[in-house]
């Protein structure tokens, strides 16, 4: 069973080279593993308009788990914004929301003009026919300027798919691609994908670090599935390697991962498998691994190699045993250093609850000095999911954009946000001021381009943590101001909206 290899020319037509893509009978038959078609739409909508959502509701004035205006949503997708020096654009994707009655998530990509101070209308590029923000896309831009939407999936019961723009540096209209992956000796359409983290090297192609689900692997809770991390690369973005895993301790992780040049570095928690305090309410622990080799060998932070899958909880990636303390494990972002020394972001709670029982919410960064783990405290704010950005800047200045400040609905996920500094590579953090004051609703998930632009430095959305609200997008600059993407737009740009703190 093979496929015919194509390469393909900038400025070449992809549909065309489609069409010379040579697929094996049995895999056209079952080119897709699910029933129901999700067409690809490539419609401009008004405006920018996020999706509202919510998981585990609760018999508490907190109403949920976690909930509010999700549209980039959760920390362990990446990239949503990635800026093209080229032609000074920033492009990016969110999950927008329906006119519906019941809102259902729209993949959307939009693109912000550092030369106009503009954006175009975003385009519709498909309905995912759910409200789930997990099922929120990536982006990313490879060589020739062509932009990849990524449709993830919150587990396996929904399809994933692949597209990429038409034209290069263009958002009018996107293809879908029939992508595969190995599978043993098969190959099989790669159409689930979970948690996806997308890192392009122009000379090796895609690497992405995921999420699948495998069943019967726990010792406690037959009927769950454990979320075993891993990887996949492909040179093309249409044939994809085997899915290699990373970890498989226990329950399973969630990972963050981020790309300094060739050097692609993955902290990740894990889920207990126990009798009691079991799963992902009760992730912790901290670990690190980095490839320098696209994915052909992983290291510590060290240099002291690992082999894959990692399944121990005590193994050489561990940086720090927080389930010995009784403290859960948010990651919220890696970056590198100057040196390409690995810096990661996370929480520590006492539990999964809201509230101030499960408090402190204590932020902390972990930095690899070159000979050690070092771990410092920086804030505290008021929830788990209170997820902020991490920013290495080339002067060696280290910065935080986040929800740390207590909003509107307090408890609940997002807040004011706020920037913290630290100048002594993390050992002692300041904050230089809020960037939101007085919102009637929480903002939440500021996350950072890819080749962040100093004018468009974060992207985020608001929306009540309480109940379902109407969900604004917004862009910070580094200079501290914040402006909020049109909800309706009468022409094909529109400036954003200055909002005063």
């Amino acid at each position: 069973m093979s496929i015919k290899a194509i390469k393909y020319r900038s400025g070449g037509a992809f549909i065309d080279m489609l069409k010379h893509l040579t697929l094996p009978i049995g895999l056209l038959v079952g080119l897709s593993t699910f029933a129901q078609p999700i067409p690809t739409l490539n419609q401009p909508d008004d405006g920018y308009r996020g999706i509202w959502y919510h998981i585990g509701p609760l018999k508490t004035e907190y109403a949920y788990k976690y909930s509010g205006g999700l549209a980039t949503y959760p920390a362990n997708h990446h990239p949503f914004a990635v800026y093209a020096p080229s032609v000074q654009k920033t492009f990016f994707c969110f999950g927008g929301a329906s006119k519906r009655a019941k809102p259902s998530l729209l993949h959307e990509v939009g693109v912000f003009d550092h030369r106009t101070g503009t954006v175009s209308l975003p385009t519709v590029v498909l309905d995912k026919q759910t409200d789930d923000a997990h099922d929120n896309p990536v982006l990313n831009i490879d060589r020739q300027g062509y932009i990849w939407l990524f449709s993830t999936s919150h587990g396996t019961e929904r399809p994933s798919f692949i597209h990429r723009s038409r034209k290069p540096y263009d958002i009018t209209a996107f293809d879908r691609v029939p992508a595969t992956r190995m599978q043993g000796d098969s190959l099989v359409p790669f159409d689930n994908f979970s948690y996806l983290q997308s890192h392009y090297d122009p000379d090796r192609g895609f690497l992405h670090l995921m999420t699948h689900y495998e069943r019967g692997m726990l010792k406690y809770g037959a009927k769950k599935p454990r979320r075993t991390i891993g990887y996949v690369t492909s040179r093309d973005g249409i044939r994809w390697s085997a899915i290699r895993d990373i970890a498989t301790i226990e329950e399973g992780h969630y990972q963050t991962s981020h790309q300094h040049g060739r050097k692609v570095g993955t902290a990740f928690n894990m889920h207990p498998d126990t009798e009691k305090g079991a799963g992902l309410d009760y992730r912790t622990n901290l670990y690190y691994i980095e490839t320098t080799d696209f994915g052909q060998s992983w290291q510590t932070a060290g240099g002291q190699r690992v082999s894959l899958p990692v399944r121990e909880t005590q193994n050489a990636a561990l940086i720090h045993n927080y389930k010995a303390e009784g403290l859960n494990v948010y990651i919220n972002d890696v970056a590198h250093d100057t040196k390409g020394n690995p810096v990661i972001l996370y929480i520590t709670s006492k539990g999964p609850e809201p509230g101030p029982d499960s408090g402190p919410y204590t932020w902390h960064v972990a930095h690899w000095t070159g000979k050690t783990w070092a771990i410092y405290p920086v804030t505290t704010s008021d929830h788990n999911y209170d997820m902020g950005s991490l920013y290495c800047e080339p002067d060696g200045t280290w910065r935080i954009i986040g929800p740390t400040g207590t909003g509107p609905q307090a408890y609940n996920t997002g807040g004011e946000i706020a920037v913290w500094v630290s100048r002594d590579r993390g050992q002692h953090w300041q904050s230089t001021g809020a960037l939101t004051r007085n919102s009637p609703r929480n903002h939440s998930y500021p996350r950072r381009p890819v080749s962040a632009h100093p004018d468009f430095y974060g992207l985020w959305a608001d929306g009540n943590g309480r109940q379902p609200s109407e969900s604004f997008l917004y862009f910070g600059t580094k200079a501290g101001a914040v402006f909020r993407l049109p909800a309706r737009m009468t022409g094909p740009t529109a400036k954003p909206e200055r909002v005063k703190p």
